[in-house]
């Protein structure tokens, strides 16, 4: 499986005639003084000649995410037979000013690459020193706000759910919708997204409503009549959201009359939980999210290794590795160049094909799911390339 995913992941880069890189940037290499060791490191995978530095929270917020992305980062270096990289992990304590002293740390140790961070907030901290000594940043926040030219995300951003559940939705014949968005910064960004995706795929929606996360009992009564009855105006509901607060919109649906026999529930890869799964008002209902295969591979042998569950996110700290790993074997000094990284035909890796967009955000191939009988069950594989519209 290891040497199957190097292969792709090379192979997705191009052919011979490799991009070249800006010359300003080779100039700046070439001249930079000589690196002394930083004293921010907490560890290194490797000791090969490529230097790649990967920022995450090993105490503070997020330490327990951030051990399982560095411990995802070594089993990618030892699948791959142990590449010429040397990555030096650095602990941004999960915060901005962690993240910032990280970073310049990682760039006096010389680092061609930043792998992180993983919040929002702190990629925003080093996405401009980073980029102002011409090295890119391929972080793991979901939040595609801190997205820009060499700051590229890897992470499963909402917005791919968004598309690719809309258009199998609408290919499916229903395009009346409705939707229940949550008043946080999540349902900012899927709101927008929604929105464009409905209208693109000729639909409409007829009814839309924010709410409080934890009360959403007056917005379902103020939309009562688009979405239940035998006079329901929508065919299908869009519900966005965390596993908790889908719990409690689910009781105050099925209160109103909500049947999801008639209109049809619709949401992200946040549904991809047990709690949401078991739920009757949501069972038939469709949700968009990554091929689950790659990830149940991959979790056994996190597993094997390391003798606990990975968090589902720690896959990004895998395929991180491993496209730095192909990149530096098949491109030598144009591996982590703009045009290199934002090749169109994207890579493939744990969680299935992916690209970054010259803007910094992803394009994923993704599956969708149908709730049956409280499981998941895939209706819609995920295609094996990305068109033109990254769907």
């Amino acid at each position: 499986m290891a040497g199957l995913l190097a292969w792709t992941l090379a192979a997705c880069v191009g052919g011979p005639d490799a991009p070249r890189s800006r010359p300003e940037a080779v100039a700046t290499q070439a001249e930079a003084p000589a690196a002394q060791p930083s004293k921010q490191s907490a560890g290194q995978i490797g000791s090969g000649s490529v230097k790649v530095a990967l920022i995450v929270p090993l105490t503070g917020q997020g330490a327990s995410v951030g051990a399982a992305l560095r411990n995802a980062a070594e089993l990618a270096y030892d699948d791959f037979q142990k590449p010429d990289l040397s990555i030096v992990v650095k602990d941004d304590r999960g915060t901005p000013d962690g993240a910032r002293e990280a970073a310049q740390s990682a760039l006096a140790d010389g680092a061609e690459v930043v792998l992180g961070p993983l919040f929002a907030a702190n990629v925003a901290a080093v996405g401009a020193p980073v980029r102002n000594a011409g090295k890119p940043v391929i972080a793991f926040s979901t939040d595609a706000a801190v997205a820009a030219r060499g700051v590229y995300l890897i992470s499963f951003l909402p917005q791919s759910e968004v598309d690719r559940v809309v258009e199998e939705v609408t290919a499916g014949g229903r395009r009346s919708f409705a939707a229940m968005i949550p008043e946080t910064n999540y349902g900012n960004a899927v709101e927008a997204q929604f929105r464009e995706a409905v209208a693109r795929k000729g639909g409409r929606v007829v009814g839309l409503e924010r709410y409080a996360p934890a009360d959403p009992g007056a917005a379902i009564e103020r939309l009562k009549g688009v979405i239940s009855g035998p006079d329901a105006q929508a065919d299908a509901l869009f519900l966005p959201g965390s596993a908790d607060g889908l719990v409690t919109m689910a009781s105050a649906l099925t209160k109103a009359g909500f049947s999801p026999s008639r209109v049809r529930p619709v949401g992200t890869a946040l549904w991809n939980d047990p709690k949401i799964l078991a739920l009757p008002a949501f069972q038939g209902g469709a949700f968009a999210a990554p091929d689950s295969a790659g990830f149940a591979s991959f979790s056994q042998r996190y597993q094997a290794k390391y003798g606990s569950v990975p968090p589902r996110v720690a896959s990004l700290g895998y395929d991180a590795v491993s496209l730095t790993a192909a990149l530096s074997r098949q491109y030598g000094t144009q591996r982590f160049t703009d045009a290199t990284l934002t090749t169109p035909s994207g890579f493939t890796g744990i969680d299935g094909t992916f690209r970054f967009r010259p803007d910094g955000a992803s394009d994923r191939a993704l599956a969708v799911y149908e709730i049956r009988g409280g499981a998941a069950a895939v209706t819609s594989p995920a295609p094996r390339s990305l068109g033109p519209s990254g769907i």
